[in-house]
């Protein structure tokens, strides 16, 4: 299996199955703010409009047909419940089915942070912050650096982050709850680890 590529297309057609859904209901599964008959989601922060027609910025106007197919399938996909004890942490390679998927997420999420912020922790840091990254989410790790942010509501990412020294390249790996799973397919959970690994190069957040 390789990463769907025509967003476009899959786009088009999940967002033609949100007509069927029983807003409402998703509102409270998912802890969304429900207004005009249109779901507020934020991702990585930002606020989208998803209504039984697609998706679209707070303003009405188009967002990445990528990013379509990840508010639409998180609409869709989501369950009336999850467990809510503490769950382990899993690596992209760890959930079933990832495998033909790990090459394509490990080079456009954790190789490139690694390489692009390799000396320079500071900047790393600074940009988590910038985006809403909650630094030190986890005291007990031993990374240089260990970020918790929200894709999604319900679906959080982390990022650990050790820098380079005399020893080893610098490392980052990009670790999501097990029951992301429920909330989004895997083409989702890697399409949300390259939003945020450009939203981290990028000199800002770009726009969705």
């Amino acid at each position: 299996m390789m990463i769907n590529s025509d967003f476009e297309t899959t786009y088009d057609a999940l967002r033609k199955q949100l007509a069927a859904v029983d807003f409402p209901a998703r509102k409270s599964w998912i802890g969304a703010d429900l207004q005009d008959g249109e779901l507020r989601i934020p991702f990585y922060g930002t606020l989208h409009r998803v209504s039984r027609t697609g998706v679209t910025d707070m303003a009405g106007g188009e967002i990445y047909p990528a990013l379509g197919v990840v508010l639409c399938t998180y609409v869709l996909r989501s369950p009336e419940a999850v467990a809510t004890e503490r769950e382990d942490l899993a690596s992209f390679r760890e959930f079933v089915g990832a495998g033909p998927l790990n090459g394509y997420f490990a080079e456009n999420t954790q190789k490139l942070i690694a390489g692009a912020f390799s000396g320079n922790i500071t900047s790393l840091r600074q940009r988590c912050r910038l985006l809403g990254g909650i630094l030190n989410a986890d005291p007990g790790d031993t990374y240089d650096l260990s970020v918790q942010f929200d894709v999604l509501p319900k679906v959080p990412v982390f990022l650990r982050f050790n820098d380079r020294d005399e020893a080893f390249p610098a490392q980052c790996a990009i670790l999501f709850r097990r029951s992301a799973e429920r909330y989004l397919d895997l083409q989702s959970l890697s399409i949300a680890g390259t939003f945020l690994a450009g939203y981290l190069i990028g000199a800002q957040k770009p726009a969705c």
